[in-house]
Formats: C-alpha cells, sequence, structure tokens
C-alpha cells in the first residue's frame, strides 16, 4: 500500500452547473491511500497514516495533487509535424499531415513516434489520450503497445479514408470494416486500452464507407467513434458539395448512425442549433481544442452554448494542430477563448475539463479523471510556484483559488513535480 501526502483536490459535482463550493473537495493536509493502482481512501492524511501505518509514504509537502490530465482529441502521428507554418485545415492535410503519415506502416518509426508522444504527455502530466492513428494499422499496434508499457488508459484507433487523400494513404469500404474490426478484437478492453473507431471526417470517407463504420460500431457499441466536426467554413462548405442532400454537416454522420452515446466530436466551432440540439438529444460530447484553433484560424469555440444545452465537453490539445503537450497550457488558451465570448471561466472548471469533462467525453468517467474511491491512481502532482512570476503571484493569493489559478494560465511541464499511472510514479 501507498499514501500519498499533499493538497488533495477532487470533485463532488460539475462547477460549470453547481456552486463552486459544492463542486469541489480540497484536503489541505490530504492523504489519498492506493493499493493495486486503485484508490482506496480519500481523508486527512493523518487519519489514513494512522489506519496504515506500515503504507509506503509519498510525502508531497504543499504540492497541489489532482486527477492525471485527460487530452481527448489527439494525433500522435502529427507529434513530428507540430507547429508547422502558415497553413490552414485543407493545406495542413495536404502538405504536412498526410506525407508525415505515410511513415506509419514502418513499425519501428511507428514505435519511435508513439514513445516520443507518450513521454512528452507524461512529463506534462497527462496521463490519459484518445489519438487518431493513421490508416495503417501498425500505426495502431505501436501505438498500443507503447501505451500498455506504461500501463496508460488510452483511447486509439485506425484512421479510415476511401477518398480525397492520397492513394497511399486511402483504404477502402471492405478494408476499414475489416481492419478495424480485427483491430478491435486484438485491443479494445485488454488492459486499460478502448478501441475507437475513427472516421477522419466526411470529406475523406464515401457514404459506404460511413454507413459501413457505422454498422461496425452497432456491433462493437462499447467502443468510442471519433471524428472531425465545423472546424473551418472552408470545411463546411466543402462538406456541402460532397453531401449535397444533407441537411448540415451533422446529419451527414446522423444518417449513418454516427451520432449517439459514446460519439465524441472534435472542434465544433461552426454548429448550428439544430446541429447543437441534436448532440444534447443523442448524449454526443465534444472536444474542445484552443491552440489548435487559434493557430490554424479555425474560430472561436463558444463553451457558454455547450453548456446550455448540457453537452459534454472535453478538453483537447489536437496535437499537432495544437501547439502544446501541455495541458497547462491548454488550459490557459481555453480561459483566453472563452474570454472572447465574454465568459469568464473559473480555476475550478478548468481544471474539471482537463480532468472529469474529458473522462465523461469519453466515457470513463466511473474509472479516471477523479480523486475518488475505486478510481485508477492516475494523478499529478503540481507545483503552484514552479516559476518566479508564478511565485510571486502566488504568494499574493488571498485564497486557494487564487494560488491555483496562475499555475493555469502560466504554468507548462515545469509545474508538473511527478506523475503517477495505475498507481505508479512514472519516472520518464
Amino acid at each position: 500500500m501507498k499514501i500519498l501526502k499533499g493538497i488533495v483536490l477532487s470533485f463532488n459535482k460539475n462547477p460549470f452547473f453547481n456552486n463552486i463550493e459544492d463542486s469541489v473537495n480540497i484536503v489541505e493536509d490530504g492523504g489519498i491511500l492506493i493499493n493495486d493502482g486503485i484508490i482506496e481512501e480519500v481523508n486527512n492524511f493523518s487519519a489514513i497514516k494512522n489506519k496504515y501505518p506500515l503504507a509506503k509514504i509519498y510525502d508531497y509537502g504543499k504540492y497541489l495533487i489532482t486527477a492525471g490530465f485527460i487530452d481527448c482529441h489527439m494525433h500522435y502521428p502529427q507529434t513530428g509535424i507540430i507547429s508547422s507554418f502558415g497553413k490552414r485545415l485543407i493545406d495542413w492535410l495536404n502538405e504536412y499531415t498526410f506525407p508525415e503519415e505515410k511513415k506509419f506502416i514502418d513499425p519501428e518509426y511507428a514505435s519511435k513516434i508513439a514513445s516520443l508522444t507518450l513521454d512528452l504527455c507524461l512529463q506534462n502530466g497527462t496521463t490519459t489520450v484518445s489519438s487518431f492513428c493513421t490508416s495503417s494499422p501498425t500505426s495502431v499496434n505501436q501505438f498500443f503497445e507503447e501505451a500498455n508499457k506504461r500501463e496508460m488508459c488510452v483511447v486509439a484507433g485506425k484512421t479510415c479514408m476511401d477518398r480525397n487523400a492520397p492513394e497511399f494513404l486511402l483504404d477502402t469500404v471492405n478494408s476499414s470494416y475489416d481492419e478495424s474490426k480485427k483491430l478491435i478484437e486484438k485491443w479494445h478492453n485488454t488492459n486499460r486500452l478502448v478501441y475507437a473507431i475513427s472516421p477522419r471526417f466526411a470529406p475523406t470517407s464515401t457514404p459506404e464507407q460511413l454507413e459501413c463504420l457505422g454498422n461496425l460500431w452497432s456491433e462493437h457499441p462499447d467502443c468510442i467513434m471519433q471524428t472531425h466536426l465545423s472546424e473551418q467554413l472552408e470545411e463546411i462548405n466543402w462538406v456541402k458539395q460532397l453531401y449535397p442532400k444533407a441537411e448540415n454537416y451533422l446529419s451527414v454522420y446522423e444518417k449513418f448512425n454516427l451520432v449517439r452515446e459514446n460519439s465524441i466530436f472534435g472542434h465544433c466551432i461552426h454548429l448550428s442549433e439544430k446541429e447543437l440540439e441534436i448532440l444534447e438529444e443523442r448524449n454526443s460530447s465534444v472536444a474542445h481544442c484552443p491552440t489548435s484553433n487559434l493557430f490554424i484560424g479555425s474560430g472561436v469555440f463558444n463553451l457558454r452554448s455547450f453548456n446550455e444545452k448540457k453537452i459534454k465537453v472535453g478538453l483537447a490539445t489536437d496535437t499537432g494542430g495544437g501547439t502544446f503537450f501541455s495541458m497547462l497550457r491548454t488550459m490557459s488558451e481555453t480561459y483566453k477563448v472563452s474570454q472572447l465570448s465574454k465568459f469568464s471561466i473559473h480555476a475550478a472548471q478548468l481544471l474539471w475539463l482537463a480532468t472529469m469533462g474529458s473522462s465523461a467525453s469519453l466515457n470513463l468517467e466511473n474509472k479516471i479523471g477523479n480523486i475518488e474511491k475505486n478510481y485508477c491512481a492516475d494523478l499529478n502532482i503540481i507545483n503552484l510556484s514552479s516559476t518566479k512570476e508564478i511565485e510571486q503571484r502566488k504568494n499574493q493569493s488571498n485564497n486557494i483559488w487564487e494560488a491555483i489559478f496562475p499555475t493555469l494560465i502560466m504554468g507548462d511541464d515545469r509545474a508538473i513535480v511527478s506523475t503517477w499511472v495505475n498507481g505508479n510514479e512514472v519516472k520518464v
């Protein structure tokens, strides 16, 4: 058994829909009892220590302990092209993404980038990611293998696309079904791994492929379905040309039974009221990707409109369109983007998005994303004085939230003292 000591922050309720005081539990001299990778008790440190005097103690003093961050939408094959210059979405795919993804038929290269990506995530306190792979099953196998080595909970799947991409990346209706099914049978629910059926987006899939993937999902409904939706206006116009009879972008996916619980749609910037209503009705989720939306010039995500419908929203880096592996820096950009919509996000709400919000969006909210009995012990140890400018601001704080907020706005990997995965401290 292990006991972690520090300032322990956990959630009781969603702070977007409840008072902050009622939503968050902070134990200043807190303790977390871990046994076999599972949280067994959260209490005052002294109370736990007295009950379990032989447990190994990890004393993190005045550091903040939160659940590990969860990145609910990213592209590990784009690690090598992160921060590429000057392109919008369609040009980005053609000039940077597709040539890079060609390399992932090589298992050695796929393993190298998967390993680098997951280590960068762990260095930044991210313990779970949901990633698109490439159209090559090799890219999926290597990613899951590297995640397994680290005992991480990850979500991933083969990217399916049978048109409007280079020939060397295209699959077919039949191969997308057969290869995805084989990967599901091999990896889904193996240890801490979850499979995601992954059409890239409507423009790169024929109606026949989307129908086929909808059928596959019906056969394996506990899988996640991840794709992209309404990221840029040019993309939306392209969808209108390819699917002229569709009422809107989301209705393309809806027609093929791809809009329901366990579906998560990346970006969702330019949605109509009708599309918001469908997402609400179907209990689908959304991945908010602020750094990518800014870097590629996609637009401003209006978080308030999703909260009004009580649509599940998780937080995501969208690397490599996004420019950071750090969820702290992603929270900072989330705050700034929301300010443009005149909606100031509280520190508790930012942390919720990066933990419980993302876990709920991936249908994992009863396993990860919180510090609670029977949850997996995926944890972050955060230094709230990691740099001089953060420390001087924290020293002027009048309460715990004023102490936490500067790290969420100015923090990066230097603030991550330690990351715990499945009950073990990670050494990266």
